[in-house]
């Protein structure tokens, strides 16, 4: 009876796989069909990471779609990405898995709101961060990402008045390494939002000799304890160039997939959220993604990012500056 159960387990498992494989083979050859690409965020799930064509943090998933030569994107992350992939190549079809993905740091910053809010300012440069709407692009004098916004902040005279949005964390953190006064908007990302600074530093007892690595949209507190402060592209790369074995990881969890990827005898444990028993931290937005709505999307071209071609073109003058200014500081 046991030997039966066993075989029967076994069956019902390699049955879920031999399904996923057909729709991945699925995927890939009407990626070939219709000279498709997949770029996913390092946030996606590890299924969707496994199969993308690129993987990426904000700033090159912009740098890819502006240089790819395929005639569809599908972006694998939320709203956001594929709109700026979109303002970037307007001759491109750029799909997205589920138009719910959205983000709780770009809903922060509404573009009615944003724009009486920089009437306050009429002689200040408006600084965005890459996670908002068209809409707030469109009204910037330039987008950073998390990667370059200290080198773009770095690059503007020391006596321009700046106004920075929406992330108050990360504006906080940018306004501490670069000595500025940036005017912040006052939003935040959910998910670095709720990192329980008490559970991690219980955490930091029982692993004595790791690592903090955190997100600077994190907050201040959580920050000051940090050992290294970046991007989820700086911290996997700082994974893999420190000699430490063990490393608490305050950002969303799926970047801990590539991790486990390029160094696989490490150990990275999620910081932990306030309001959850769960080890995780995940952005519910990113994981609705899943490879059958890729399969879909990829199938019926739908859901498409369609954005207003007025609004595009502003949007597009802010993004093609920090792309200019990122390869000209080498980022």
């Amino acid at each position: 009876m046991n030997n039966n159960s066993n075989w029967l387990i076994k069956g019902f498992v390699d049955e879920s796989i031999d399904k996923n494989i057909d729709l991945i083979n699925e995927i890939n050859n009407i990626k070939r069909e219709k000279n498709a690409v997949i770029m996913a965020h390092y946030y996606q799930k590890d299924e969707i990471q496994d199969i993308a064509d690129y993987i990426g943090d904000s700033l090159a998933l912009a740098q890819l779609a502006a240089k790819t030569n395929a005639d569809i994107i599908l972006l694998a992350g939320v709203h956001f990405m594929g709109e700026t992939a979109k303002i970037i190549s307007p001759d491109k079809k750029v799909l997205v898995p589920d138009l719910n993905a959205g983000c709780s740091l770009a809903d922060s910053c509404k573009a009615d709101i944003f724009k009486r809010f920089l009437h306050k300012y009429p002689d200040y440069k408006v600084i965005t961060y890459v996670n908002t709407s068209a809409d707030i692009k469109a009204l910037s004098d330039v987008v950073v990402t998390s990667t370059n916004a200290k080198a773009i902040v770095d690059s503007f005279p020391k006596d321009e008045k700046l106004i920075f949005g929406p992330d108050r964390n990360l504006g906080n953190y940018i306004n501490s390494v670069t000595g500025r006064n940036m005017i912040l908007w006052d939003g935040a990302c959910h998910v670095h939002e709720k990192f329980s600074l008490e559970k991690i530093i219980e955490l930091k007892k029982i692993y004595p000799d790791a690592k903090i690595i955190a997100h600077p949209e994190c907050k201040k507190a959580l920050l000051l304890l940090a050992d290294h402060i970046g991007s989820t592209a700086s911290l996997l790369k700082y994974v893999q160039t420190d000699n430490c074995n063990t490393f608490i990881v305050a950002t969303e969890s799926g970047i801990l997939h590539q991790m486990k990827c390029v160094e696989p005898y490490k150990q990275f444990i999620p910081a932990p959220p306030n309001d959850s028993t769960c080890a995780c931290n995940d952005c519910e937005y990113m994981k609705l993604n899943t490879i059958e709505k890729i399969y879909n999307t990829l199938k019926f071209e739908w859901p498409e990012i369609v954005i207003d071609e007025s609004i595009r073109k502003k949007a597009l003058h802010p993004i093609e500056k920090m792309l200019e200014l990122s390869n000209k500081l080498g980022l």
